[in-house]
This record gives structure tokens, C-alpha cells and sequence, in this order.
């Protein structure tokens, strides 16, 4: 199967982005405002926009949808410096490393008013700043896009394996998904007012990538996620590349693996391992040294996820359990 997208913008033309106009052949950075802090500051988003002279897909990297996940920051800014862009063989990338500045600047998920920019798209010119920021991407980079790949990174204290999500019922989006090759593909149904969903309304194919922990940078995450990147871009001849085989697990559903009581919590099997119903996964100790509760598979799958805090209460989710496997 191939992907046949025609390009929503004629490549003849400018694009028009904030006043800007960016020429085929050239390279702009943009910053676009979204509103302003109590103490006068500004707060943007600063689009890089890179297009060839040839004609050909328009493709947005995003990263920093929310302000603490840096690993997906990482690898939009890591592959802009590394000049993967430069000189694009056909089509358009617009990549933006920091979509959330300010949950950045706080290492949080949220905006001022606690509200999460992944459940404010579309979005309004007329809301809450992470309202105001969906509304931004929303009205004015998402016309010109034609797929997106949108990089997360695991939650507080949550350390998720490389893998893609993409909805099922989408063919354009699972066919980008096994291009990604993550080694993990995860179906995930598309959520209220997230990225995906809004772009899923204007036709856009949209992946999510996530890998690692929040607020700490991972290798062997950022490394998977610049690869799976590079193998998109070379799939639709945007740049030269001649990438490994890369093997993927598909899982169609998931399940956690709770915690049966509070107390310290020690892992003795971690993200990427295969396990097996009944066997021990962790251990979890009372404070005063009286009582030790075993924590035990009850499925059989690979760990996709885990947590890592230290201490945990009873319920917290421990394992992410990727469940109906096979290869993709």
C-alpha cells in the first residue's frame, strides 16, 4: 500500500503564515503570539518552515504539546540542528519543537488555569491560553499540512517504551504508523478535543509517537523517535534515507497492572520485557518495615509502560500491559 496524498497548498505559491510569506526553495522561522502573562510576558509559538523547490507533501513535526515532555522536544529540535531539513528534496516540513512554552518554562502539562492544551482543539481566539494555543495551530499551520507527526513523552514519573499510536479506523494514519516502525504500534482511539482528533476533522493523517519519562531526556527514546522520523521523510522521498529493517509489535488493546497496596515501590521488570500471567513484577514495602506485598502479572503481554515513582498508594497504575499482539 502507498499513501496518496495530494498536497492541500499549490506548491507554486507562497505560504502565508502570521504575514509571513515563505517562498518555494526557502526557509523561515516564525514566531507567532498567543497571548501574554500577568507580567507582561509574551507568549509564542516559534514555527520553523523549511520547503523545497520541488513539489511535494507538507508534513508537521510537533513537539511540546505539553510543557514537561521533553524527549519529544528533543527530537523535532535535535533533527531542525542537525540539518535533516535543509535541503529537502520535494515538499514542505513545518517543525515545531515547543508548542506549550509556558508549561515548559513550569515543567507542567497545563497552562495558568490548569486546563491541558491535548483537550482544547480546536480551540478559541477567545478562550484560556491553551485554548488560544490549539486555536493557533489549529487555524493557522493546520490548512497547509497534509500529515502530522505529533511527539510525546511518557507522564510524571511514567516511563513509556517507543511506540506510535494511531486510530484503527484510519488507513492514512496506520499506513504512516508502519512507515514510523516503532517498536511498538499501539491502537488508541482518537480522544475528545486532542490534536489528533482536531486534525482527524480537517483530513489530516495524524501519528503519536511516545517514549520516555517526563521532565528527563532518554537515548534510546529520542534515538527510535529521529529514526522512525527519518523513515517517514525517506518513504515520501523528502530526504535520502536508507534505513535498517526495523521490526514492530502491533497491539490492538492494553490493560495496567495496579498497585494492591501503598507503600515503597520497587520494579523488578521494566518497559520492553515480555511477562507472563503469575509472575512478579515488583514489590511493594510498607514504610515501617512490617509487610512486603508482592505485585503479579495477571495477563500475559509485553510491558509497554511502567512507573517509576518511588511511592505509590493503593490503585496507582503500575504496568502498562500491551495485549493481542503481533508483528507489523
Amino acid at each position: 500500500m502507498e499513501l496518496d496524498i495530494t498536497p492541500k497548498h499549490n506548491h507554486e505559491n507562497s505560504m502565508v503564515i502570521e504575514g509571513n510569506e515563505i517562498g518555494p526553495g526557502d526557509s523561515k522561522s516564525i514566531s507567532i503570539n498567543v497571548g501574554r502573562l500577568p507580567s507582561d510576558t509574551r507568549i509564542n509559538i516559534l514555527a520553523h518552515v523549511f520547503r523545497s523547490k520541488n513539489p511535494g507533501p507538507c508534513i508537521l513535526l510537533l513537539g511540546g504539546v505539553h510543557g514537561d515532555e521533553i524527549n519529544g522536544m528533543e527530537i523535532v529540535r535535535r533533527t531542525i540542528e542537525l540539518g535533516t531539513l535543509d535541503a529537502l528534496n520535494r515538499g514542505t516540513v513545518i517543525a515545531i519543537p515547543l508548542l506549550n512554552a509556558f508549561g515548559f518554562i513550569n515543567f507542567s502539562r497545563e497552562v495558568p488555569d490548569g486546563k491541558d492544551v491535548n483537550r482544547s482543539f480546536p480551540g478559541s481566539t477567545s478562550g484560556s491560553l491553551a485554548s488560544r494555543v490549539a486555536r493557533t495551530l489549529t487555524k493557522k499551520i493546520l490548512p497547509y499540512v497534509d500529515f502530522a507527526l505529533d511527539f510525546h513523552t511518557g507522564g510524571a514519573s511514567r516511563y513509556n517504551y517507543p511506540q506510535i499510536r494511531y486510530t484503527k479506523t484510519d488507513s492514512k494514519a496506520e499506513y504512516l504508523a508502519k512507515i514510523f516502525a516503532a517498536p511498538y504500534t499501539i491502537q488508541k482511539p482518537l480522544i475528545v478535543k486532542s490534536f489528533r482528533k482536531a486534525a482527524k476533522t480537517m483530513n489530516i493523517p495524524a501519528i503519536v509517537y511516545e517514549g520516555g519519562e517526563s521532565v528527563r531526556l532518554d537515548g534510546f527514546a529520542i534515538t527510535k523517535g529521529i529514526e522512525g522520523l527519518n523513515r517517514v521523510l525517506g518513504e515520501f522521498k523528502m530526504i535520502e534515507f536508507n534505513p535498517e529493517a526495523a521490526q514492530s509489535l502491533l497491539f490492538k488493546k492494553s490493560a495496567w497492572i495496579r498497585a494492591p497496596y501503598s507503600g515503597l515501590f520497587i520494579w523488578t521488570q521494566k518497559s520492553g520485557v515480555h511477562i507472563k500471567k503469575g509472575e512478579p513484577l515488583g514489590v511493594i514495602k510498607d514504610i515501617y518495615g512490617t509487610k512486603s506485598v508482592q505485585v503479579i502479572s495477571k495477563m500475559e503481554g509485553y510491558i509497554i509502560g511502567h512507573n517509576n515513582a518511588s511511592v505509590v498508594n493503593q490503585g496507582d497504575a503500575l504496568f502498562h500491559i500491551g495485549l493481542e499482539y503481533q508483528n507489523l
